[in-house]
Parts: structure tokens; C-alpha cells; sequence
């Protein structure tokens, strides 16, 4: 998946924002102002994934912790387009669930969730 299709598939959920606030080159999808998947200035993805998903991706060597963001359980992803869209996909909105479940409910009513 390449960053046209990530921002298609991330802003297809529903709350979603596209910010900038690391450049231009960075774009973040976030849920109610706070991030779930941030593309890198080369390509690379990084998104939010339960800690779980976050062991089994780095110990069998899919994804690697991503730089900043590990020890809030973020996985980063150097080639996107190695791996199958609908697989990316899913893990996209499990990233927008997590993130959604932490809002507080007026903020969840307001987006709609």
C-alpha cells in the first residue's frame, strides 16, 4: 500500500483528521486529535497496535518498534507495499478503535463513534 492508499483507507474511518504537525513530508491520522497512524517522510508506516499484536509483529520480525513511539506500543513498518493491503487495512482500524476507546464519551458522541 503505498501513502495515497494509506490516507484513503485511514481517512475512510470515521472521526479521522489528516494533520501535519511534524512537516509536510509526515502525515497523521488522528481520531479526536490524537494519533493512530503517522507516515513517515520516506514511505515507512508507523501505527498503534495492542500489546499483543505489538509482541508476535516484533518478535517474528513483521514490523519493528517504531522510533519514539515503542514504549506506547507503536509498530513501524519501513515498506508499506511489502505487505497485503486488507492485512494493513485491518490493522489500520484496529489502531483507530484503540485510540477511539481512549476518548472520553462526549468526545466519542461528537465524532459520531
Amino acid at each position: 500500500m503505498d501513502r495515497a492508499g494509506i490516507g484513503k483507507v485511514c481517512l475512510a474511518l470515521p472521526g479521522t483528521t489528516l494533520d501535519h504537525p511534524f512537516g509536510d513530508d509526515h502525515d497523521c491520522y488522528k481520531v479526536g486529535g490524537k494519533m493512530f497512524v503517522m507516515v513517515g517522510g520516506e514511505g515507512s508506516v508507523s501505527f498503534k497496535v495492542s500489546e499483543i499484536a505489538y509482541e508476535i509483529l516484533t518478535e517474528t520480525g513483521k514490523a519493528r518498534p517504531a522510533p519514539y513511539l515503542a514504549r506506547a506500543k507503536w509498530v513501524n513498518l519501513p515498506d508499506p507495499g511489502a505487505w497485503d493491503d486488507e492485512e494493513l487495512a485491518e490493522h489500520f482500524a484496529i489502531a483507530h478503535r484503540i485510540i477511539a476507546e481512549k476518548l472520553t464519551k462526549k468526545a466519542r458522541a461528537e465524532l459520531g463513534l
